[in-house]
């Protein structure tokens, strides 16, 4: 299109030329207007060439166990210009969402896909003209004015309409004054209509018990989540195992130095890392409860590696704390805080929720006082946190109130019997009970 205009200008400033050659008798008009004509054709095949330089960007490579996934959402559309590496689209998988990204600055001259579209790994994604990047080309049109239209007519838009002129016919309604209340009057009356006309009709109330439906597609993270959870249940031969926790000491503890730690680490003292290091310990003395079956072998891990379950508004996550054996309280909060952070942002990567031997699920943050947690496959056992309540207990033959967490222990029965299981709670119980005792435990 814009070639077109510029030909047609170059041909007609030729003819203007051809006409000064008629009554000037000159031809140095003439050979101006060729070469006016001749550097507007050439600006016009550049910018054809440079249409032709159009690059396709594909769907990139996501994981080694990712091949395709759900296109969520364009944050582009065609037209928009795009600065290097700003995000174009969202790909939804099973594990994350995937951000592709302009490789250059330019602008999108085509989308090749639609929102909802399943795309796999190296498909032709969209197509962006190299260029400058900067605002999107729609938002420049708004606040651009058509240099076409004429500027009385700019200028009636930015002016309201005048009043209709009061004549017979405007005042035939009216009521004529009389003395000086009459205008107030007028007023009055024409005032009221106007007040009816706004008002909205009244809105017909609901009948009572509708049974209206809403079907809504499921991600593909909830699909997974549904599809490893069934898969967990049909394989691991679960069982659980429950105690009860005083949390008198621990919470003394966490009331005495939490404001010490905040000041000196930069680092909120909660109850997960308690309970994250006694599972550490706990998992040193009982290594089946950190092992993994691996068709007809047992796999013992000389590490803890702690999943910690994460809610987020598109599912549950479950990403990896590393070497939780070799860390202290501080650590393990500061790492739990980061992989939340990430987790509720839709930042994870792949690598914060590989692997993992041992799982930890709180759910008393969400007021769940009993529960049995679902295994981790290929992990062995999960731990259950739940709300803590008081509760009155016999102390030495008497009966006083405390503040009580019931935990409980899922395991696969087929790597752990029922001792080995017990023991492992007892402990992390008794650890907990008395958080010294995890000073004068050995790593």
């Amino acid at each position: 299109m814009l070639s077109k205009r510029v030909i047609a200008a170059a041909r007609s400033r030729t003819f203007l030329a051809s006409r000064n050659i008629q009554y000037s008798g000159t031809t140095v008009s003439l050979s101006k207007g060729w070469k006016v004509a001749n550097s507007q054709m050439t600006r016009a095949q550049f910018h054809s060439s440079h249409l032709l330089q159009a690059e396709t960007v594909k769907v990139p490579q996501m994981a080694e166990s990712i091949s395709e996934g759900t296109l969520r959402s364009w944050s582009k559309q065609v037209g928009d210009s795009v600065e290097a590496d700003e995000e174009v689209a969202t790909i939804e998988t099973d594990k994350i969402d995937v951000s592709v990204n302009a490789p250059t600055s330019g602008k999108i001259v085509e989308l090749l896909a639609k929102e909802d579209d399943t795309v796999s790994v190296g498909q032709d994604l969209f197509r962006i003209e190299p260029g400058e990047g900067g605002v999107s080309s729609t938002s420049q049109e708004q606040k651009k004015v058509d240099p076409e239209e004429p500027k009385d007519q700019q200028l009636d838009k930015t002016t309201t309409e005048p009043p209709a002129p009061s004549g017979a016919n405007g005042q035939s309604s009216a009521i004529p004054p009389e003395g000086p209340q009459g205008p107030k009057k007028e007023v009055k009356q024409d005032s009221k209509p106007k007040e009816v006309k706004s008002k909205a009709p009244p809105v017909a109330p609901k009948a009572p018990g509708g049974r209206g439906e809403t079907r809504v597609k499921m991600n593909r993270m909830r699909l997974r989540i549904a599809e490893r959870l069934k898969e967990s249940q049909n394989a691991a031969a679960s069982l659980t195992t429950f105690n009860e926790i005083d949390m008198s000491s621990l919470m003394e503890m966490r009331k005495k130095y939490k404001d010490e730690v905040l000041k000196e680490h930069d680092v909120k003292l909660g109850f997960m890392s308690a309970f994250a290091r006694a599972c550490a310990l706990a998992l040193k003395e009982i290594p089946a409860a950190n092992a993994s079956i691996e068709g007809d072998e047992i796999v013992y891990h000389d590490y803890v590696d702690l999943s910690v379950a994460v809610a987020t508004p598109k599912g549950l996550v479950t990403p990896v704390v590393r070497n939780a054996e070799s860390m202290g309280f501080v650590d393990i909060e500061r790492e739990i805080a980061a992989l939340g952070t990430k987790a509720r942002d839709g930042k994870l990567t792949l690598e914060d929720m590989a692997g993992g031997t041992f799982t930890i699920s709180n759910g008393g943050v969400f007021g769940s006082l009993y529960g049995t947690p679902i295994i981790n496959l290929p992990q062995s056992a999960v731990l259950g946190m739940h709300a803590i309540k008081d509760k009155p207990v016999v102390v030495n033959g008497q009966i006083v109130i405390r503040p009580i967490m019931v935990v409980a222990l899922t395991y696969d029965h087929r790597l752990l019997d029922g001792r080995e299981a017990v023991t492992f709670l007892v402990k992390v119980r008794d650890y907990i009970e008395d958080p010294r005792k995890m000073l004068l435990a050995s790593n």
